[in-house]
């Protein structure tokens, strides 16, 4: 698997504690790690008795389940005759002893191993318990390092001092969380980013189990996160979270106050029975096989890749999901995510909407509008509904693969949408028919890259400005203006650069200044770009900048902060690019 960064997400300046805690495995702790380790157990055990059943049913059964009692009732002649010889033959068992006997087996006067009691080696009952969690518990034997007569070497006060700095976040930092997977390991990077001092760097991660897909920041506690809690029992009104879609069929919400986490604060969408989790047969087995077998959907959960996820800030308890299952799922953070069977009251997804008919790619919570959500699918459509009533949506054809959509922050009834073969269109949601089959053409269109336009962001704080990054390895910042007289929209190219990152898979403007955009792609490598240390940028939006009250400081880097020193060379590639 290629190394590469799939999405990113930024944490606005002050969200983050000054001192993020250490993850502690306690008893509570325990309880709960294991509640998620029998929900696995139970898995593997269903999936291992539906592949005996298709073993029996092809009439072969499964190795090690027959002929048990005729195998130890085996007995090779010349390997008793062997055993025999080394005894010498003289000290054989008299007739009239049993042979397991504590006389037949007692030791000889000095057999050094006599202590060990190796005869009651083989003794389940004294057998250590087996299993992924079964040695957990002695993790919390000793609730420190001081404790631990195991460990002579005793922790220095200065270090802890010294680490505890290191891990400072100063309300002046922002973090970009990064969806990293390199050497087929999956993981999330916690970036810091000194904008004064033009810094960045990793300052923690967490280990991801299944590929990456989507990031979601939020700062709502789940009812299942252990940092949500006061020590008065009480429980925090805002934390600092990510929910992250896989390839798997859940949704891992984790905190980001805690480091070295071994485990998501709530998982959502993991069924105790494991429908989710079996793979379905697909087809006949054959070489050439024109369509794949679409997975039994629930309402519960999904059973495929999630694909996006969007947070209502809002109606801060409510996470939205698209999938590969070609379902949009809505949760409850408030409710307990343990499911049992089907889902009933408080278990699984809050509603399930069944609205395209190929994989919905993308979702996204209109911030204007909190009930109206906006979806993508790669049966080449996008929808329009209100969660309370889905079947009084709208819609329109775009005639290729959504590849990323997002609403207009500065028009509550706008929205722009990303495809696979490089265009970038603009809808007016009030214009669109309710069946989606009919003609709905766009209000503007962008030719915007050689490829598919795979990452797409509005700018939250400068009208009219939009970043778009495509496989053909090119960010760029677009300026839209609406000319009065002719009722009509003029876009232009600010300026595109190649940031070095590879295939762009993600631009995401930050949410404390107006000119900083991020953005990671296939070279599993994350950029800062300041955009206004382009003399064209900062004199196409000159107007906007002032007028939002903002100003652009000048810069030493060049535009360009990385984690490594950027030696790429960026003549040609700024300015003059104005259209």
């Amino acid at each position: 698997m290629a190394s590469l960064i799939s999405a990113t997400s930024w944490v606005r300046r002050g969200v983050a504690v000054e001192h993020p805690t250490k993850y502690i495995l306690d008893e509570k702790e325990l309880e709960r790690v294991s509640a998620l380790a029998r929900i696995e157990l139970e898995d593997a055990r269903k999936e291992l008795e539906r592949a005996h059943k298709a073993a029996e049913s092809m009439g072969k059964g499964v190795a090690g389940d027959a002929d048990d009692d005729d195998e130890d009732e085996w007995v090779d002649e010349d390997e008793s005759e062997a055993k025999a010889e080394s005894n010498g033959g003289d000290e054989d068992v008299p007739m009239d002893e049993d042979p397991t006997s504590d006389a037949a087996v007692k030791p000889k006067d000095g057999d050094d191993l006599a202590e060990y009691n190796l005869d009651d080696y083989d003794n389940e009952d004294d057998m250590p318990a087996m299993g992924p969690f079964s040695n957990i518990k002695g993790l919390t034997y000793y609730r420190n390092n001081d404790e631990d007569p195991y460990i002579t070497l005793k922790e220095d006060p200065d270090d802890n001092e010294d680490e505890r700095e290191e891990l400072q976040i100063f309300p002046t930092d922002n973090l970009i969380v990064i969806a990293k997977t390199e050497d087929e390991i999956s993981q999330l990077e916690i970036y810091v980013y000194d904008e004064s001092d033009e810094d960045l760097y990793v300052h923690h991660d967490l280990m991801l189990p299944s590929f990456p897909l989507c990031l979601e920041w939020l700062d709502f506690p789940p009812v299942s996160s252990p940092a949500a809690k006061l020590p008065d029992g009480t429980t925090k009104q805002f934390g600092n979270y990510i929910a992250v879609g896989t390839l798997d069929p859940e949704i891992e919400i984790w905190s980001l106050d805690t480091v070295e986490a071994m485990y998501p604060d709530m998982v959502l969408g993991r069924p105790d029975k494991t429908a989710a989790h079996i793979p379905t047969p697909l087809g006949t087995g054959k070489k050439k096989r024109k369509k794949q077998k679409h997975r039994e959907t629930s309402d519960a959960y999904h059973v495929d890749a999630v694909l996006s996820l969007s947070w209502n800030k809002t109606h801060r308890n409510l996470l939205a999901s698209a999938s590969a299952d070609r379902t949009v799922k809505l949760w409850d953070l408030n409710r307990d995510p343990t499911i049992n069977g089907e889902g009933g009251e408080g278990q699984g997804a809050l509603r399930s909407f069944s609205v395209h008919k190929d994989k919905v790619q993308a979702v996204q919570w209109n911030d204007k509008e909190p009930t109206v959500l906006l979806t993508g699918s790669y049966d080449r459509t996008v929808r329009t509904f209100d969660s309370r009533a889905p079947d009084a949506g709208v819609g329109a054809i775009v005639g290729a693969d959504v590849e990323a959509l997002r609403w207009d922050p500065w028009e509550a009834h706008s929205f722009y949408v990303s495809l696979e073969n490089g265009m970038v269109l603009n809808f007016d949601a009030r214009t669109l028919p309710t069946n989606a089959s009919a003609p709905s053409p766009a209000r503007f269109t962008l030719s915007a890259h050689d490829g598919a336009v795979s990452a797409l962001d509005v700018n939250p704080h400068l009208p009219g400005c939009i970043a778009t990054g495509g496989t053909d390895k090119s960010v760029k910042i677009w300026n839209i203006n609406e000319d009065s007289d002719l009722n009509k929209r003029q876009v232009s190219l600010v300026t595109s650069r190649d940031l070095g990152v590879g295939k762009v898979f993600s631009v995401s403007w930050s949410p404390d200044d107006p000119l900083t955009l991020a953005a990671a792609g296939s070279k599993a490598k994350l950029q800062v770009w300041e955009v206004g240390a382009n003399a064209g940028v900062r004199k196409a939006l000159g107007s906007k900048i002032a007028a939002a009250g903002r100003t652009v400081r000048e810069r030493q880097t060049g535009g360009i902060i990385g984690v490594a020193e950027d030696d790429e060379d960026s003549s040609g590639e700024e300015g003059g690019d104005d259209e």
